[in-house]
């Protein structure tokens, strides 16, 4: 077979240039990418410490918040994006609320390789609610107030209640009965 144009043909590129281009060196370019940002997220995942205070800090302006009416759910959600960049008011809180809120909930936090959860155990979710998690040193609350426990009260009135109550009607007089004739609920015959 006779080509007409016999030049050469090979690329004048650097090495480096002809790995970026390849699938193999894009490929090893980004699985050394994600090994160093695990590795930065592994050193500033916040301690147990830092997320228990923050956290702390963050509940205490939930509850800070949640004094009035709210409006929809989406007003945890845009709280809680203030809360990461804010620190809450102390004395904005009530004594009786901060002692129920330490009476009935606890705050667990737990430490994973990449990142921390903070959870919170009370009645209403004995098993733990996720109130927030922390990665590359910022902790975000993602707690409702609806998770808050802050009363506690009994459920029903006692197990020997009945559940069909009788209704006594007094003997008092009701007066007189009507004198309800055919045509009230049928025409008259003489209109």
């Amino acid at each position: 077979m006779y080509q007409a144009d016999r030049g050469n043909y090979r690329t004048k590129e650097s090495m480096g240039k002809v790995f970026m281009h390849s699938c193999l060196g894009r490929l090893l370019i980004f699985v050394a990418f994600i090994f160093v940002m695990l590795f930065i997220a592994h050193f500033t995942t916040p301690t147990e410490k830092e997320m228990a205070e923050e956290m702390e800090d963050n509940i205490m302006q939930c509850l800070e918040e949640n004094d009035s009416i709210k409006g929809d759910p989406i007003d945890d959600y845009v709280h809680n994006l203030g809360f990461i960049f804010t620190k809450g008011d102390s004395m904005a809180v009530t004594e009786e609320v901060r002692k129920a809120y330490h009476m009935y909930n606890r705050l667990q936090v737990y430490r994973h390789g990449l990142y921390s959860t903070a959870y919170l155990h009370n009645n209403l979710h004995p098993e733990g609610v996720r109130v927030g998690f922390g990665a590359f040193g910022l902790i975000v609350p993602t707690v409702l107030y609806k998770d808050i426990l802050l009363d506690v009260g009994p459920v029903h009135k006692g197990y020997d209640q009945k559940l069909i109550q009788q209704v006594t009607v007094p003997d008092t007089d009701l007066g007189q009965n009507p004198n309800i004739q055919e045509f009230h609920y049928k025409r008259n015959p003489d209109d």
